[in-house]
């Protein structure tokens, strides 16, 4: 090879010069000048040739190296994964605390597998949590019976904590976007769970009871809670935009600034609730159950009051009312404003409030 390019670079350039001279007549100099600028281009262009070709040789290299970091990285995703799930199986906690820990920090760090984590966390709160939950005297060590009263309810976090890793994990992954609209945590037992400042938009929690549940803050948007319990869950902040909660019982929740606009409340039970200064622009209330709730500054313009039940509950003159509203006959309460609402955080901690009882029990 190199005695070709010898040649090449030694019989070349003077073939060039003599076929671009055509036989005219030339000084030696020039001539062995213009031979020397033929093989000085040749050079060049050979140069750049051995240069283009290390280059390719390299990214070649390099792609080969990524190529088989990515199959380490896969097999060793797919390892973390497997062992995983095997530790949700423990009839430990803390080994299924880990295993969750584990399937989350996965799909932080591996959206490919984030959907099928998501599921999987689902799936896990559905079985573990089923509503109503299974007999305590007949099952021991489930939790509390439907029939319990919420004060002698532990606690998602203590009673099962594990659960409560699982909740929180699928709040925090949802902030991410995804692929499937919907993620199933329907009639699940999530009494006294902890959902605070948690994304679980466009989540069915259909027939769940979700009974002095906190979510303060989270983002409930497009999600369905038909016929859910929330009795005494605290919604102060939340956003619950065009969610539907037909036949949803609210009795003495707390939605005290909440982001209520467009979201289907028709037949639902909001007796004794306190919805002071939220936004129930738009909001459907067809057929729902307001008496005794605590209207004052509430903005329900444009919202859709037909057959709405509002004896005994309380307004103020900051109470926005649809056109044409008489709230005069509907038997509501005029009362004066509560002023500024205190901050969440001079509340006395969920885990040890006890949950007055309500007034509207049959």
């Amino acid at each position: 090879m190199s005695v070709a390019l010898g040649a090449l670079l030694v019989l070349l350039p003077g073939v060039v010069v003599d076929h671009d001279l055509a036989g005219a007549s030339v000084d030696a100099r020039d001539r062995l000048k213009a031979v020397s600028d033929v093989r000085t281009t040749l050079l060049q262009a050979i140069g750049g040739l051995v240069v283009l070709f290390g280059a390719y040789a390299t990214w070649r290299q390099l792609r080969v190296s990524q190529d088989g970091l990515r199959a380490t990285q896969e097999g060793y995703v797919t390892d973390r994964f497997s062992r995983a799930i095997d530790q949700l199986g423990s009839d430990k906690t803390d080994v299924r605390i880990g295993g969750l820990h584990a399937l989350w920090r996965i799909a932080e760090h591996s959206a490919r597998d984030r959907e099928a984590i998501l599921s999987i966390l689902a799936a896990y709160l559905r079985t573990h949590l089923p509503w109503p939950p299974a007999d305590p005297e007949t099952v021991p060590g489930t939790a509390p019976g439907a029939e319990a009263h919420i004060n002698d309810v532990a606690p998602l976090e203590v009673r099962m904590a594990d659960a409560q890793v699982a909740l929180t994990g699928l709040g925090v992954l949802l902030l991410h976007p995804r692929e499937q609209s919907w993620l199933n945590l329907g009639v699940t037992d999530l009494r006294r769970a902890d959902c605070d400042g948690l994304w679980l938009p466009e989540v069915n929690l259909d027939r769940s009871c979700m009974e002095g549940a906190g979510l303060y803050h989270a983002n409930l948007t497009q999600s369905s809670l038909v016929s859910v319990n929330l009795r005494h869950a605290d919604l102060t902040t939340a956003i619950v935009r065009r969610a539907r909660l037909v036949g949803a019982d609210l009795r003495g929740a707390k939605l005290v600034e909440t982001d209520l606009r467009d979201a289907d409340f028709t037949e639902a039970d909001l007796r004794e609730a306190n919805l002071r200064k939220a936004d129930a622009s738009g909001t459907v209330l067809r057929g729902a159950d307001l008496r005794l709730a605590d209207l004052r500054g509430a903005d329900l313009s444009a919202a859709d009051l037909h057959e709405a039940r509002l004896t005994g509950a309380l307004t103020s003159e900051h109470t926005r009312w649809p056109p044409a509203f008489d709230p005069a006959t509907a038997g509501v309460v005029p009362t004066e404003d509560p002023g500024p609402e205190p901050s969440p955080l001079l509340q006395p901690p969920g885990i040890t409030h006890q949950y007055p009882p309500l007034r509207s029990l049959p």
